[in-house]
């Protein structure tokens, strides 16, 4: 099964290689037929630190690293 890529924008950088990405994406609501944005946090692992808040990235599926921790960033050139 490939793994999963999102992009996103970073919330928080606070935690030492771990950063908090929100993805957003828009859903049909079931009973008012309208467009609505739906947001998701995800806490990715950033090995070098190198992403800091307010940055668009892109975020990997991988093995859980953590409790939380189950998505990896992608590189810079592969952004």
């Amino acid at each position: 099964m490939p793994k999963r890529i999102l992009e996103g924008l970073v919330v928080s950088d606070k935690g030492d290689k771990t950063v908090v990405v929100k993805v957003e994406r828009t859903v049909l609501h079931p009973r008012l037929k309208k467009t609505v944005r739906v947001s998701k946090r995800y806490h990715a692992h950033d090995e070098a630190n190198d992403f800091k808040a307010g940055e668009k990235i892109r975020i990997i599926e991988c093995a859980p690293k953590s409790k939380l921790k189950t998505w990896e960033v992608l590189p810079r050139e592969a952004n």
